[in-house]
């Protein structure tokens, strides 16, 4: 294989494909080997003979007006050839509809509106982007850490997932199933029970290792550099980053802490499709990355697998204490720490969780399950993305739905996909009993809210969406929160007499909580929207509130 991974040019125009394929060296030459093809056919000889070559393609970028085959039926037939290829679309004006059925038809992701001059303003950025995607999932030669374990392994299940949340290339090796796997472990001198084994580029290992060690041997945990912040941000979801990147691009020494990874609940979506700006979407692993990128690039720090067991008011400096006893301080803190699904009560469930029962999409079993049958408990826009993308791959997904319809919680473009979709069936009026099984999870017993009929059936995996509890017992007696625990803030702070002890001689400011100089933002406060979108709004909001609360303090 070359070295470089290919961007393939496509237009029948000669002077266009001249003048594309040169401003796409220009900007991307150094890291991608940029070919082109004039027309539809010849573009499909190439892929052929690449495909053959076992090339890798990162991207197409194809013009939608080309005699004898489009630019649509070109990505359409060279999705068989190279799957993963980000696909990009030349247009005219009057293009526009054609590239939206696209969109639809075959996940174009992205279209280019002609002329895109200057370049470095409205070709550059938008290849960078393609380009990144594609390369955060496509390492050119795996060097990086490999996992050995059991599937069945609660602990080797752990591993994995908060390598894919944190996005740290990993290859997954078996021990039941990949010979490779158990000469490694010969060659480390490790017992098969010490699973999980990891083993790092440079030759180190770690047996049953925790987070913390992982992360610390990995090189993504980080440390406070500073006594005193502007800012610390409690939590590294949608919320929680916005308020990052707007602190630190406005000049705030800013702190960003996370207990277990970037992205929060959001970050283990498969797909958000109705996020302002990307039509096509973008994983929720995308976006945490880019806008840790994005707030690092600002001057932001992070602080990864440490969690915040309280916080006091020092006259006007903020205390947060962390879980090893560290006491970090900062003029303003946000809290962003989001929620957790609701644990699933039933019997076996908690023997089996991390064997065949899983919170969340848990990205890092999907190649496990290709051509299983699935079940998926929930019906927001959470559980229906992990459907949609389960579907790729399982035999059969079977989502399990408390009510009548799917309209409740989910997005109306969502659903709509989930029943047009054959291979996902829908139980409304269903809920779990039991769950059943020996070394891994093999049964479900499924009730019918109606009827209350039983009926058990194999499963080879459940992924369960059920319910949002906030993360805020660490804020007993410390923060006024509502009845089911989410944090009050702004005008709620004082309404109806909730907190009786507001000291300042004015209002709290949006999204201020009852200790002043502490805000709160995204799903972890009370009446806040459990969207993405407004996650992100409601940090930059914070942050906006706190040079209101700067003003005052004469900072």
């Amino acid at each position: 294989m070359a070295d470089k991974p290919i961007i393939l040019t496509v237009d029948d125009d000669r002077e266009v494909l001249q003048a594309i394929t040169r401003d796409v060296r220009h900007g991307f030459g150094e890291r991608f080997r940029v070919i082109r093809a004039e027309s539809g056919d010849r573009a499909l000889d190439v892929l052929r003979q690449l495909k053959l070559a076992n090339e890798s393609v990162a991207l197409l970028l194809v013009d939608q007006r080309m005699p004898g085959i489009t630019g649509t039926e070109l990505l359409a037939e060279a999705m068989a050839l190279f799957p993963d290829a980000k696909k990009a679309l030349l247009t005219a004006y009057a293009d526009t509809d054609a590239a939206i059925t696209a969109i639809n038809k075959i996940h174009l992701d992205h279209y280019l509106v002609k002329p895109w001059d200057p370049p470095e303003q409205r070709l550059f950025p938008v290849l960078d982007d393609l380009l990144g995607d594609w390369s955060a999932d496509h390492p050119p030669e795996f060097k990086g850490i490999r996992v050995i374990g059991h599937r069945w392994s609660q602990e080797s299940h752990a591993a994995r997932d908060f390598l894919a949340r944190n996005q740290v290339p990993y290859r997954w090796m078996d021990l039941a199933s990949d010979p490779e796997a158990t000469a490694l472990l010969a060659l480390a001198g490790t017992a098969a029970e010490r699973l999980p084994v990891l083993i790092f580029p440079d030759g180190r290992t770690l047996e049953q290792p925790t987070t913390q060690q992982i992360a610390e041997m990995a090189g993504i945990r980080g440390h406070a550099e500073v006594p005193l912040y502007d800012l610390i941000v409690i939590g590294a979801g949608p919320a929680g980053l916005a308020a990052a990147v707007y602190g630190a691009s406005e000049g705030l020494s800013t702190l960003i802490v996370e207990r277990e990874a970037t992205g929060g609940q959001a970050g283990q979506s498969t797909r958000i499709e109705n996020y302002l700006g990307f039509p096509s979407g973008l994983s929720g692993a995308d976006l945490s990355r880019r806008a840790m990128t994005q707030a690092r690039r600002f001057g932001a720090e992070f602080l990864l697998t440490q969690e915040v067991v309280s916080i006091e008011n020092h006259a006007g400096v903020i205390g947060v204490s962390l879980a090893d006893g560290t006491e970090l301080r900062a003029h303003a803190v946000i809290i962003a720490t989001g929620v957790s699904y609701r644990r699933l009560e039933v019997p076996g469930a908690d023997r089996l969780t991390g064997r065949g029962i899983y919170y969340g999409a848990s990205i890092s079993e999907t190649s496990s399950v290709r051509g299983e049958r699935i079940h998926i408990i929930g019906a927001a826009n959470s559980a229906g993305q992990a459907a949609i993308h389960f579907a790729t791959v399982a035999e059969q997904v079977t989502m399990l739905v408390r009510g009548d319809t799917l309209s409740a919680g989910m997005s109306h473009y969502l659903a709509e996909r989930i029943l047009a979709t054959p291979n996902i069936e829908i139980r409304f009026r269903a809920t779990i009993d039991e769950v059943c099984g020996g070394e891994h999870l093999e049964q479900v017993v499924l009730r019918d809210t109606g009827s209350g009929e039983r009926q058990t059936e194999a499963a080879n995996a459940l992924f369960v969406f059920i319910g949002a509890a906030p993360r805020t017992d660490w804020l007993d007696g410390k923060i006024a929160r509502d009845e089911k625990g989410f944090i009050l803030a702004g005008p709620d702070v004082v309404a109806k007499g909730k907190v009786k002890d507001w000291r300042p001689d004015r209002d709290p400011y949006l999204m201020e909580t009852s200790i002043p100089g502490v805000f709160a933002a995204g799903d972890v406060r009370s009446g806040s929207g459990k969207r993405v979108a407004t996650a992100v709004g409601e940090g930059a909001a914070a942050v906006m509130s706190i040079w209101q609360l700067r003003s005052t303090m004469g900072l």
